[in-house]
């Protein structure tokens, strides 16, 4: 249980290093490119940083703790029969793309400001 609340607590870490840089961003009304105009109001650029940022973070939390599950599962399935290590390989590369879907989310609603 002591791994499964490290992978969590880095989980953690790793979600909230994107939050804050894009709420940084917000802040700072980074949303056109210096010199140009923007016809978004900033206080939609800064609802869409925000969340921007929480579908990146929540993504990568509830990835982290897929592949936690997902990843303890696999090994002791692989240390009981080796020739399954394939197939388990493919279910932690399913629950890393939980973290995926949320970046492109965020991609998504970052196009949308500019």
């Amino acid at each position: 249980m002591t791994s499964l609340r490290r992978l969590a607590a880095f989980a953690v870490v790793l979600a909230v290093l994107p939050a804050a840089v894009l709420l940084l961003f917000a802040r700072a009304g980074f949303a056109a490119a210096p010199g140009t105009i923007s016809s978004v109001p900033p206080e939609v650029v800064r609802w869409g940083f925000l969340a921007a940022a929480i579908s990146t973070g929540l993504s990568a939390i509830g990835s982290a703790v897929a592949v936690a599950v997902v990843g303890g599962a696999a090994m002791g399935a692989v240390a009981e029969k080796p020739e399954l290590a394939g197939r388990a390989l493919v279910f932690v590369g399913l629950a890393e793309g939980i973290a995926i879907y949320g970046l492109i989310v965020a991609i998504m609603i970052l196009g949308r400001l500019g």
